[in-house]
């Protein structure tokens, strides 16, 4: 770690090299893996938790292909092949509730990741083009207020992601803005995707949606206001930049903040909860989780760590350390520190020394 710059940044109250150093753990994984376990898929690139936070679709696939940029561009620097390492990249995105948006948000993210991997990082292997990616449906969307509306908004979401080009798919239980699912209402989101797979016959044509001029329009548009994201993002200088600055994270909290209003004041509608409502809802059976399993769970760990051979073990998270500190690949020393029975918590700590820990600053 830079000593000066970093003491200059605690004494600001803000520390941000973790978030970069995180990109040194990517491209680590991108390296080891590819000479390892090459049909493993290295990385998740989420955008669902940012639109869990409240941002628009546009933003959902601008901030989550940024990321994406970032990512295959510190590993080209690291000196990796991309047609190597890019095959085996993924996504991870949200299924809201606007349906026609959502299919083209999908389709435009697709369209888009082709056109970066080809244009911007010159990949030639069209497998490296492909925006391979896993859908879960909105929790943010389901409401505690009657609750088995929620059955239905997440089957409209899990269609749109279908529909959408989506390769897997975790639909929600209807009961989660109450409690963990109970296994009812797993079984319900199970069968939800079962019925979509197995009766709806979408999943028999390639891109169904094709050509339909709403479709097709909304995913041009969409397509465009992530252009507009890209342009302003680059001109901040890059995603890391972006998110260091904390503008990532107002330009989500705006559109949160907008939503809510919206809601508030009648202009969006949230069936159930400000249209539709009804005094007394029945109560719905929840999961009621055993207190006493977090009491069992840490008496298996420290179990495990009164027979585990403290000496290697001690010895694997002190490789890793030097690691964090030298340059050297992490992941050897990672998984024999996990063959020693470290635990993550253990790992992530050593890391963490070395690395340090990230805390938001918002300099705009």
């Amino acid at each position: 770690i830079q000593n000066d710059i970093l003491k200059e940044y605690i004494a600001r109250g803000t520390y941000i090299y973790p978030v970069r150093h995180a990109m040194r753990i990517v491209t680590d994984v991108f390296a080891w893996a590819g000479e390892n376990v090459p049909e493993w898929n290295t990385i998740s690139i989420s955008g669902y938790h940012m639109r869990e936070a409240g941002s628009t679709a546009a933003q959902e696939v601008a901030f989550t292909l940024a990321n994406g940029v970032t990512y295959v561009q510190a590993a080209i620097d690291a000196g990796l092949d991309v047609d190597r390492f890019a095959p085996r990249l993924s996504f991870f995105f949200n299924a809201h509730n606007n349906f026609l948006e959502e299919i083209a948000k999908f389709r435009a993210a697709r369209r888009i990741w082709a056109g970066i991997m080809r244009d911007k990082f010159g990949a030639t292997n069209p497998r490296s083009w492909m925006l391979r990616f896993h859908t879960q449906t909105a929790g943010s969307t389901l409401t505690a207020q009657q609750p088995e509306n929620n059955i239905v908004r997440t089957a409209i979401q899990a269609l749109s992601a279908v529909l959408g080009g989506t390769q897997s798919l975790h639909t929600n239980g209807y009961d989660e803005a109450l409690a963990l699912p109970t296994e009812e209402s797993a079984r319900i989101a199970l069968r939800t995707q079962q019925i979509i797979a197995c009766e709806s016959g979408v999943a028999n044509t390639i891109d169904p949606v094709a050509g339909s001029y709403a479709i097709e329009s909304m995913t041009s548009s969409i397509e465009q206001q992530v252009q507009t994201y890209f342009d302003r993002i680059e001109k901040l200088g890059g995603m890391l930049h972006a998110i260091e600055r904390g503008w990532v994270q107002q330009e989500i909290q705006n559109a949160a903040y907008e939503y809510q209003r919206a809601v508030d004041a009648g202009e969006a509608t949230v069936v159930g909860v400000n249209r539709f409502t009804r005094e007394n809802d029945p109560p719905i059976p929840t999961l009621q989780i055993d207190e006493a399993l977090e009491s069992r769970q840490v008496e298996r760990v420290r179990a495990l760590r009164a027979r585990r051979d403290r000496q290697l073990c001690q010895q694997s998270l002190n490789r890793i350390r030097d690691h964090a500190r030298t340059g050297a690949n992490l992941m050897p020393a990672i998984l024999e520190a996990v063959e020693n029975y470290a635990t993550v918590g253990e790992i992530a700590s050593t890391l963490r020394e070395v690395f340090g820990e990230y805390r938001e600053t918002v300099t705009l």
